[in-house]
This record gives C-alpha cells, structure tokens and sequence, in this order.
C-alpha cells in the first residue's frame, strides 16, 4: 500500500501537468489564440455544457454577450469561432463551388447520422442531397400544389368550424397538423390526416416536441440516443406513459419504411412522388438504402417540413391579429387576385404579391428557422474576416439570431413590420439575401420550395376569409429564450391560441 502512494501521486501530477499543459496551450500557441473571446470557454467546454443542458438551451443568448463585448468575432470554444457579421455569411455558408464540410461535434445534436443533414463530407452530402433535390424542385412542387390546396382548403373549413361553435383554435397544433399532413404525404405518398383529428394531433409535432428537448444531451453525450435507439418502444411507453403515442407513432413509421424497402420495387425517374422508393431504390449502393438510413432521412424530413413552416404561419397570425393596419392592407391587396373569399389562386400567382411577401418574409425573420448554430468547416480553405485568419479545418458558425436581428440591416428588429421589405425594394435594395430561415450555400435546406408553397396559400386564404384575436396568450408563449435546434420559448415550443372571430363576406 504504502508503494502504491508514489503511483498514485505520480499519476496526479501527471494529470494536472496535462491539463496545465494543454491550457497554455489553447490560450497562447493554439492557432485561434489571437481570435478574443472568454478564457474560460476556451479552457473548458464545462461553461457550455452548463448554459445549454443543465440551464436548458441558453448558450446561444451568452453568445450574443459574448459579442457585446468582444465584437463581431468570437472564438466561443477550444476549436470554434462565431462570426456576427451578416456580410460573412457566404464565406461560411459558401456554394458548392467551394467546399464545406460539417462540424461532426455540433450535428450530434440531431442524432441523424445517415441523413443527408448528419453527412459530413462535402461530396457525400452533394451525392445524398441529389437524392433529394428533384422532389422538392420548384417543377415538383407545383406538381403537387393541388394537394396542398386541398389540404389548406380542410384548415380553412375546420376553422368555419370554429367561428360557428365560437371556441378557441389552437393555431400550433392546426398549422402542424397542415404541415404533418403535406410532409407525410410528400414522403410517403398517403397522409395521416392529422387536419381531421378534432385536437388537431399531429404526432410528428409531438415527436419534434420531445427530440429538440434532447438536442443538446445529443450534442455532449452522443451514446444517449444511439443507446435508446436499442430500447424497444413498448418499454419506453412503460418508462415514459405521457409520450406512448409519440412512440407507436415512430414504431408505426418505421414499419411502413421496412415494408417499403421489402417490396423492392425499383423507382424510374418518372416513377412516383414518394420519396421513400427513391431511398430504397435497388439501384443505389447498399449503404446509401438501409434501413437506418432510410428512417434518419425520412424523419429529418419530417421534423424539417413540420414545424419550420407552422411556426412561421403561427408567428405570422400573433403579429397581424394584433395589428389591424396590417390585415386591412394585405386583404385589399389580396382581393385584387381573390375576389370572392373563397376564390383560389394559385402559388405562382401569389408570389407576385408584393405585400403579401413582406408579411411572409417578416413572419420568416421572426421564426428563424433552425436558432441553433450550425457549423461549416473549410477543410482546405484559408479564410479571413478583418485581420483574423481562420486556419482550414476551423469550424465557423453563426446563427440566424444573429442576422435576423441585426439592427444595422433591421433597425427595431423586435417589431413586425412589413414595411422595411416594401421600403426596401423602393430603394433598390436586396433585403432577401440576409432572410436566411433556409440558411443559404451548398446545404440550403432543400424543402423551402414546398416551404413557400404552404406559407403563400395558407396566409391568402386565411387572412382574406377569417379574422383572428388571440385567447389565453401571453408574450412570453411565443417570446424565443432557448435554442434548441429550433426556437422554443421559456417553457417549450411556442404555443399559440386564438379566436376566429369573424368571415369576411365579400
């Protein structure tokens, strides 16, 4: 025992010269050292570790303090830097003409590592996103815009439904339901019908709820969900009662996915829209049509095409049901395309609407997308902003946050106001290029054509046949104070209720 005492002290100092070792390191010799930003995040990842999964998903808001006092470029970890600066976003977020690669660290948090978002390599995803890109083309889209209209046209009646019984909407749960329906539809050629459910239940909103609540313990402790992948859903709707349907909704999918690739059905590029047959097309490389494959794609596109575009439209009704001026304008606008409340205009005419895209483009801005920071890294690039270099391999970030809320570009950037895109246009300006809800670059979301597809027809149709005045809402319901991976707000997804309290007659 008492041999054993030297050992021990020996291996203490040998860990502590380590880590004194590799602090000096990181703060003076490390590549990034000239960058400014706070020594203890560089010291440790601890700070983050304990804003994002002890505190809940508040690093980004440090982040933003973090610049406050240090300026536009930050080193916010060892390895990473975050640039606020909207003028460098295509640096970061480049074309494909120049490579990009993910940050592995930070897309653990979606624990899709087989979907196209979970692809690392630049020519992997480029291959993967291929897959993707002719369903969700603009040609595509239109192709399916009569779904989609009939999908809006079922909202739009439910909410006839509403004004008559004179009970509150809750508007999440319908525009989820909306989206759910679309999505489910796109993927797999049938819809689940959520839009008839009499709550409105959508349980891929459900399970987007419960799988953003473990971004972050994703991100840090990428074994949790790889571990309860292996735990049967039977004995998680044991351990979890609360969640079952959302797990017999996934075990439910995931039974269509399997018996989708057993038929073994080969897909010819004029064969059908649903994008299952095309991951499981015989003709790819076996890899690239497994089945755990299948199910990460599927179920990023899923989430993706479910909640980005219901909060947007939910963002979109908050801000105009208080704001009179705002609904009297787009309804004079609109009656010019709809004369009759009912008449039914297509998407590549509404797009035309000036108006009506400000208020869209507004209600994009104020819903962000995916909050979360998602890094790109240049593997053989040499990049520089000022008088900083980023060295190739430096993973560089920002958030939409950042330029959505850049006062230099969006003065009173908290205001819903449709004007500045109206103002903006007069002068010649291109206030598009810094609307990134779909981020930009060679990893653009591909799904933001279906995207503008729902927000054009389902605000037309909306604001031109009901009004609305909010029930048992609150500001801090829909006020963003944690990221994760999408906004949420103190106490969980934004959440929206309303009244439709009158239909317009002419």
């Amino acid at each position: 025992m008492i041999m054993e005492l030297p050992r021990l002290w020996l291996a203490l100092a040998g860990i502590v010269t380590y880590y004194i070792t590799r602090t000096v390191y990181r703060l003076y010799f490390h590549p990034l050292s000239k960058i400014p930003g706070p020594k203890l995040t560089v010291i440790t990842n601890l700070y983050e570790l304990y804003y994002d999964v002890i505190l809940g998903g508040r690093f980004l808001f440090q982040i933003e303090k973090m610049h406050q006092r240090y300026g536009p470029i930050v080193r916010i970890n060892n390895r990473e830097v975050h640039v606020s600066d909207p003028s460098f976003y295509d640096e970061i977020y480049a074309s494909s003409s120049r490579k990009r690669d993910r940050d592995n660290d930070a897309y653990a948090a979606f624990s899709l590592p087989y979907a196209t978002i979970g692809t690392m390599g630049h020519e992997h995803h480029r291959f993967r996103r291929s897959l993707l890109s002719d369903f969700f083309s603009k040609r595509s889209v239109l192709a399916l815009s009569p779904f989609v209209e009939e999908r809006v046209a079922k909202l739009m009646e439910r909410f006839e439904g509403f004004h008559k019984d004179g009970k509150a909407v809750n508007l999440s749960n319908a525009f989820a339901a909306l989206t759910s329906d679309v999505i489910t539809h796109y993927c797999y050629g049938k819809t689940w019908h959520f839009l008839e459910d009499e709550a409105f239940r959508s349980d891929i909103h459900k399970s987007t709820d419960e799988n953003s609540s473990f971004a972050h313990i994703n991100r840090f402790f990428p074994f949790v969900p790889e571990t309860l992948r292996k735990v049967p859903p039977w004995v998680m709707s044991l351990v979890f009662p609360g969640k079952t349907a959302v797990f017999e909704f996934q075990e439910s999918f995931l039974q269509l996915i399997s018996a989708s690739m057993q038929s073994g059905e080969k897909v010819s590029d004029k064969g059908g829209r649903a994008i299952f047959k095309k991951l499981s097309d015989p003709g790819l490389p076996e890899k690239e049509r497994s089945l755990r494959r299948i199910e990460d794609e599927v179920f990023t596109l899923l989430g993706a095409g479910t909640e980005t575009t219901a909060s947007t439209l939910m963002l979109m009704v908050y801000h105009t049901a208080q704001d009179r001026s705002i609904v009297e304008k787009l309804r004079a606008e609109l009656k010019q395309l709809m004369p009759t409340p009912t008449s039914t205009p297509t998407w590549t005419e509404l797009e035309k609407l000036p108006y009506l895209t400000a208020v869209i483009n507004e209600s994009l801005r104020l819903s962000y997308g995916i909050i979360m920071r998602l890094p790109r890294v240049a593997p053989t690039e040499t990049l520089q902003y000022k008088d900083y270099v980023l060295p190739p391999g430096t993973p560089m970030s920002t958030s939409t946050w950042f330029v959505h809320r850049d006062p230099a570009i969006f003065p009173d950037p908290d205001r819903f106001d449709p004007e500045r895109w109206i103002q903006a246009a007069a002068r010649g300006e291109n206030l598009s290029r810094y609307l990134v809800s779909f981020m930009r670059g060679s990893r653009a979301c591909v799904g933001m054509n279906l995207a503008y597809s729902e927000l054009y027809l389902t605000t037309a149709h909306l604001v031109r046949r009901f009004d609305f005045e909010l029930y048992d809402t609150r500001p801090e319901d829909v006020r963003i104070t944690r990221d994760k991976i999408i906004p949420h707000a103190e106490k969980g997804m934004m959440r929206l209720k309303a009244k439709v309290t009158g239909m317009v007659e002419e």
